[in-house]
């Protein structure tokens, strides 16, 4: 991995790795390994939000590998933790873009960070060499659609609005239709995001997705679910809602740099079944990178 990336993971983890995830590596640094290091260390990943079946599951494998290889120093648990965690972390596989043009639906709740991945990820395409489109089909908000093409301005990426207060899925067959006939690469499609338990936000995102197969057969050809790091396991609640509404192929996960716990990401793939792509390591347009298992375990249990 370049370098740099992997600076810039350690520089923006530095939250995580101070606060919960300091206090593991701390701990298995100064503390003498006996019986009693599992129980503090089952608290430990618990208060770094890992949950209750993440952590069991954790613990469980830890002490079998240290059991069966008959291990005995605190280094060594070390190892072996960072080694089942990375376990717990599927190794993303990244659309191929292959229709043209390729259409991404973005769904999440309000405050997930959901309109500034949708810029971040265009700006990354279109730094990448693929011609992008932004579709605003939160059509319920005026802030949202004026909040995107604020983004999609910093990103240099055209964008196509709904009216407000008209139907989403109108917004998304027009974006379409205008990525079709300009001929893009991409169609990053932001949606509504109010709240998660309300019926008639899932009936609207369920048609945003029929519509989108209406305007271009086959899709959308991806859809991925913004997560807010921050919130930890109330994120994967929203995230079972909307699973059982649409299928979810990856997670972005939004705002890892402002999280103190960062645990939540090892629960996602055990209790959702789907992986990790991005997250979101700043402020920045720039600052959305592929998911890296290794440099995300390493940026939180390092010294």
């Amino acid at each position: 991995m370049n370098e740099n990336i992997f600076s810039k993971w350690r520089n923006s983890l530095e939250k995580t790795r101070k606060v919960a995830f300091g206090r593991i590596a701390n701990f298995l640094s100064t503390t003498e390994f006996n019986e009693d290091t599992w129980e503090d260390l089952e608290a430990l990943l618990l208060q770094a939000d890992m949950g209750i079946e993440t952590t069991n599951a954790i613990i469980e494998l830890a002490r079998e590998r240290v059991f069966d290889e008959g291990l005995t120093l605190t280094d060594e648990l070390k190892s072996v933790l960072k080694e089942v965690l990375h376990q717990r972390l599927e190794t993303p596989h990244y659309p191929q873009y292959n229709e043209e043009p390729t259409i991404i639906v973005l769904v999440g709740v309000n405050g997930s960070g959901k309109t500034t991945s949708a810029a971040k990820l265009a700006y990354r395409l279109s730094e990448g060499g693929r011609s992008v489109l932004l579709v605003a089909a939160d059509t319920y908000r005026a802030a949202a659609i004026d909040q995107l093409r604020i983004w999609a301005e910093r990103a240099d990426v055209p964008m196509v609005a709904g009216q407000p207060g008209g139907d989403p899925g109108a917004a998304a067959y027009d974006g379409i239709s205008a990525a079709i006939s300009r001929k893009k690469d991409v169609v990053i499609i932001d949606t509504a995001g109010r709240l998660h338990t309300r019926y008639n936000l899932m009936e609207e995102i369920k048609k945003v997705v029929r519509v989108c197969g209406k305007a271009h057969p086959g899709a959308p050809h991806a859809t991925w679910l913004v997560l807010d790091a921050t919130t930890g396991q109330n994120a994967l609640q929203q995230a079972k809602a909307f699973q059982v509404a649409v299928k979810i192929d990856g997670v972005i996960l939004a705002k890892l740099d402002s999280s103190a716990k960062g645990g939540m990401a090892f629960a996602i793939k055990e209790q959702l079944q789907i992986p990790i792509l991005y997250a979101g390591l700043g402020e920045g347009i720039e600052d959305l990178e592929m998911f890296n298992p290794d440099a995300f375990i390493n940026g939180i249990l390092d010294s």
